[in-house]
């Protein structure tokens, strides 16, 4: 393949992606900051109930003497 023909596909890709973002549905700056904060807050409070679990396996395998 000569270098144009590279140059011509990689230049054909680039539209097409350009096109492909055009018709993309965007959210609301509104809508994102509240998907957002949604999402850091459930990832929290999922972290805390994973590290409570986690304590609590620890302080049951101390117990039994592991």
């Amino acid at each position: 393949m000569s270098e144009a023909e590279k140059t011509s596909k990689k230049d054909s890709f680039f539209k097409h992606v350009k096109a492909e973002f055009k018709r993309c549905t965007w959210p609301k700056k509104e809508e994102l900051i509240r998907q957002s904060t949604l999402v850091i807050i459930i990832s929290v409070i999922l972290g805390g109930v994973i590290a409570g679990i986690d304590w609590l396996i620890r302080l049951g395998l101390q117990a039994i003497g592991l």
